[in-house]
């Protein structure tokens, strides 16, 4: 089951993060279950904050331009 709150930062699901950073599905999988993303289970379903996310992709960003 995939949710996306768009009243707060909880994002719930695989489809709620992918479309916040703008990749597909399975590239999201593949990064959570990596062990790249900063995520967490709420109730069985993969969730994250959608500002950690942001935090997270500006670090990436940050990085490859060094």
């Amino acid at each position: 089951m995939e949710h996306d709150n768009d009243n707060g930062d909880l994002l719930m699901g695989a489809n709620a993060i992918a479309v916040t950073l703008g990749i597909t599905r399975r590239q999201a999988y593949r990064l959570i279950y990596g062990g790249m993303l900063p995520t967490f289970k709420l109730g069985g379903t993969v969730s994250a904050r959608r500002s950690s996310l942001l935090r997270w992709l500006s670090e990436q960003e940050s990085r490859a331009a060094a």
